[in-house]
């Protein structure tokens, strides 16, 4: 199960809006075959793992991270074509949270006469289907915020000069955190600010996430890089259209600003499983503030730029630590010169 965990990563980049899913086969003590999450559209892992495999699969043992889908979408459903191969036992590490297969599948092999087990590597398969799992379960993706920042915790000087504060290396990192995500949002004071595109640039990566723009009031440029880059480009607004923009979301207002929690709600609609937020401190502090931000990712560079620099968030006037947001650093790593931290935000418990 371990090795069927490292291979669903394999689908990091590529399974989108689908889960990420590693299988392993294994006959007579010996791993015959493995597989992984195609594009979308493509093979599931079951699927690719059983590929080239025909009676040598009779009686094997299929190990999957993800329980095998039990109906018709883009792609037969796995659980007959493990039927049809005759395995002798499937183990699954968890059950898949979509409602149209949960249990399904296991009722459908377990009918079928095969020995099913799940639950073996559960924590890990979970970890790397965070935002599939609360997008199925809870309407919503899963949230990350990434951000550069000196070691003072200030992220461009007074003037608005931020490049560079962190490393090559680190921009590299960026790059596969925008490679995973379903869509990276940022704000209308950004694009104005630095143009960027927020497109990833990695080689040989096959889809680009969705990108989006929180513009309330419809200030942005149509000719902004934004929109001339490969892959899709939406602006979340107040208004009913934009000049000149092809694509606008139109969502209700929070304080004369685009409702956030429903722009969280719009993209999961939109079969978007993990956020990637790349702001200002503005946005960034008001996502914060309403508690729709699971996970910080920091970049933090060898350089103290000061009181009057720029700051990370800005989230009010606290009067009180105990009105501090809390959070568990779950990583800390150097990336370059810079050390990268990955923390998770503790919520209250209810």
């Amino acid at each position: 199960m371990r090795r069927a965990i490292e291979l669903a990563s394999n689908s990091l980049f590529i399974s989108d809006p689908n889960p990420r899913v590693g299988c392993v086969i294994v006959k007579d003590g010996q791993i015959i075959s493995e597989g992984w999450t195609q594009l979308a559209g493509g093979n599931h892992a079951e699927i690719h793992a059983l590929r080239d495999l025909g009676e040598r699969a009779r009686d094997a043992d299929v190990y999957v991270s993800l329980e095998p889908c039990s109906h018709t979408g883009q792609t037969g459903p796995c659980t007959e074509a493990l039927i049809d191969a005759g395995v002798r036992r499937v183990f699954m590490a968890i059950l898949d949270p979509n409602p149209k297969v949960c249990g399904n599948g296991v009722e459908r092999l377990i009918n079928a006469g095969i020995e099913v087990h799940v639950g073996l590597g559960m924590e890990q398969a979970h970890a790397l289907n965070r935002g599939f799992i609360r997008r199925m379960t809870g309407g919503f993706p899963w949230v990350r915020m990434k951000l550069g920042a000196s070691l003072d915790g200030r992220t461009a000087l007074k003037n608005g000069q931020s490049k560079w504060i962190t490393s090559q290396e680190s921009r590299d990192d960026v790059q596969k955190w925008r490679a995973r995500s379903s869509a990276v949002v940022t704000g209308i004071d950004t694009v104005i600010a630095d143009n960027p595109s927020l497109n990833v640039r990695i080689d040989n990566v096959p889809r680009q996430p969705l990108r989006v723009v929180v513009d309330s009031t419809g200030r942005i440029d149509p000719q902004a890089k934004i929109f001339s880059v490969a892959g899709r480009a939406i602006v979340a607004t107040c208004r009913d259209s934009i000049d000149g923009v092809k694509e606008v979301l139109t969502l209700p207002a929070y304080d004369d600003r685009v409702d956030l929690t429903a722009l969280m709600s719009a993209l999961a609609k939109l079969n978007c499983n993990e956020i990637l937020i790349e702001s200002g401190a503005r946005l960034s502090g008001a996502f914060i503030a309403q508690g729709l931000v699971d996970e910080l990712v920091i970049y933090y560079s060898p350089k103290l730029l000061g009181d009057n620099a720029r700051g990370m968030f800005e989230i009010g006037n606290l009067t009180s630590l105990t009105d501090a947001p809390r959070l568990r650093v779950l990583e800390m790593n150097s990336i370059g010169e810079d050390i990268r931290i990955v923390a998770a935000f503790l919520r209250p418990k209810s």
